[in-house]
């Protein structure tokens, strides 16, 4: 008998880091909670750190998950802002990794396919299949509605031979 896996999805963000945690047990997905971390943009870069491994923490120790996903980084034109987004990234990764989670990475275009079928898509199409795959989802920001879909792609490819491997990899 298949027991349920309890994902964290994060979406990783200075300002603003979604989170969602969906329960999976087959094919079966079924919508716990969702929301969004946010750091005070006011305060220093340290402090804002610990404003998102604090928010992060209390997600994980409250809701209790099995697996987590976060999305990979992109670069973008911006070196200081790329740089600052793999500074938050390091916390999402971090925060699950210390909670004893296998932390499994995909690319925002992994996501996309996962969620609606191709690599390329806008904010609009995401939002409205994550509607349709879980209708009782909710979320608060865009960040957590994409933390949505990266918990959906981590439990669309958690059994693939691709994602036993990735898994194994971080063994």
């Amino acid at each position: 008998m298949n027991t349920a896996i309890r994902i964290i999805g994060i979406d990783p963000g200075l300002r603003r880091t979604g989170w969602a945690i969906i329960d999976a047990q087959g094919n079966s997905l079924r919508f716990v909670n969702a929301g969004t971390v946010r750091s005070d943009d006011k305060a220093d870069l340290a402090s804002r750190l610990c404003q998102l491994h604090d928010g992060l923490a209390d997600i994980v120790h409250g809701h209790k998950p099995e697996e987590a996903a976060v999305e990979a980084t992109f670069v973008n034109k911006d070196a200081t802002a790329t740089l600052k987004l793999g500074q938050a990234r390091g916390i999402a990764m971090l925060v699950p990794a210390r909670a004893g989670l296998r932390v499994a990475e995909y690319a925002p275009n992994a996501v996309k396919k996962a969620v609606i079928g191709v690599g390329h898509g806008d904010k609009k199409q995401i939002h409205m299949m994550v509607k349709v795959l879980m209708p009782k989802a909710k979320f608060d920001t865009d960040d957590a509605a994409d933390a949505i879909a990266i918990a959906i792609c981590h439990a669309h490819h958690r059994q693939s031979a691709v994602g036993r491997l990735a898994l194994e990899s971080l063994k």
